[in-house]
């Protein structure tokens, strides 16, 4: 990624150097991508991190050497940012915890989200249809925002780096993986004309839940998650360890309320004593697999169940696996997961 830039002149002409990280596979990729691409990927970069520069020549660095020379035309500020919605032209800025940006293809973004979900029990159909929600929220992010935020939904993490983790498979897994992004060019769902969010879940309790605040959420039967080997969970604290974890000093008469719930019946305030915590605060400190739980008090230890695993808004993983094992499609499966919402296409590029 490019990590600094700075604007020489030589005596004649501005000149501006592009700094890349060796360390980063994305380098390697940039420095060596075909010439109109580097030059497309090299003016959205000055665009989009509102680089000051009026002269043609660009020089990317690595390693203090340059690798690489680009000349392109006057920057146009006005320009499309991205000129198609293919896997492989499509610019995506991504905003990571330093607060700079590094820009990537969406191919190598769905990649990196396909590789997170990945493991050998999940069916083709499913990652297809997680490949088209996260297309829907790059799509969303960049025509909203300009940026996705790398700590919002799911973290960026090169799929390269896999290459550690599955050893001798990682071709196969990547290959893999690629189809099913190509499989899904170009596809993304909507609700009311407008991209919506990509909600995805492990497994739910039985059915989805909906919420106000996104009214393409619906309320559906997913019963085959009820068989899921991840919905329930018992996990027991003695008094003292639980006391620690939640900085609050809990015996076997402390007073323990449901405070609220919400229209899900998800604990939203449990006052214990005289502390409130926050469902959300409890989930964190707690490391639950959901809001969705129960609290059991014994003499010598407090027993929490939780049911589910997620926030059980959207897609199931589990369910979706199951529809997909009776040969159901992945059009299907986002078709009864997000009944009110529609699956479209881009069909036609932007002109250069």
């Amino acid at each position: 990624m490019f990590y600094k830039y700075e604007i020489r002149n030589n005596g004649t002409e501005d000149i501006l150097y592009l700094y890349l990280d060796i360390k980063n596979e994305f380098s390697k990729e940039l420095a060596n991508s075909p010439t109109e691409d580097l030059n497309r990927r090299t003016k959205n970069f000055i665009i989009n991190n509102n680089i000051n520069f009026k002269g043609n020549k660009v020089y990317l660095i690595i390693d203090g050497i340059v690798v690489k020379t680009v000349n392109i035309n006057k920057v146009n500020r006005n320009i499309k940012n991205n000129i198609s919605y293919s896997n492989k032209k499509y610019l995506i800025n991504l905003k990571i915890d330093d607060n700079s940006y590094i820009e990537i293809t969406l191919e190598n973004y769905l990649l990196s989200i396909l590789a997170s979900f990945y493991n050998d029990y999940i069916h083709d159909e499913t990652l297809k249809c997680i490949s088209i929600l996260y297309r829907t929220y790059a799509y969303k992010e960049m025509n909203e925002n300009k940026y996705i935020d790398n700590n919002l939904f799911i973290n960026y993490f090169d799929i390269t780096n896999y290459k550690s983790i599955w050893i001798n498979k990682y071709e196969y897994i990547y290959n893999k993986l690629l189809n099913i992004i190509n499989e899904t060019e170009c596809m993304f769902l909507t609700y009311r004309n407008k991209f919506i969010l990509p909600f995805i879940h492990i497994c739910n309790n039985g059915y989805t839940f909906t919420n106000p605040k996104y009214p393409y959420l619906s309320q559906v039967s997913s019963l085959w998650d009820l068989s899921c080997k991840y919905n329930k969970e018992i996990i027991d604290y003695n008094y003292l360890d639980l006391s620690k974890l939640l900085n609050h000093n809990i015996k076997y008469n402390s007073s323990i309320v449901i405070d609220e719930v919400d229209s899900n019946n998800q604990i939203v305030k449990l006052k214990i004593d005289n502390k409130i915590f926050s469902g959300e605060e409890l989930k964190r400190l707690l490391a639950l697999k959901s809001l969705n739980f129960n609290i059991i008090l014994y003499k010598k230890y407090i027993r929490i169940i939780t049911f589910g695993f997620g926030n059980f808004l959207g897609l199931s993983i589990y369910g979706s696996n199951e529809l997909a094992s009776d040969s159901i499609d992945y059009p299907n499966i986002l078709k009864y997961y997000f009944p009110l919402c529609k699956l479209n296409k881009y069909i036609k590029e932007f002109p250069n």
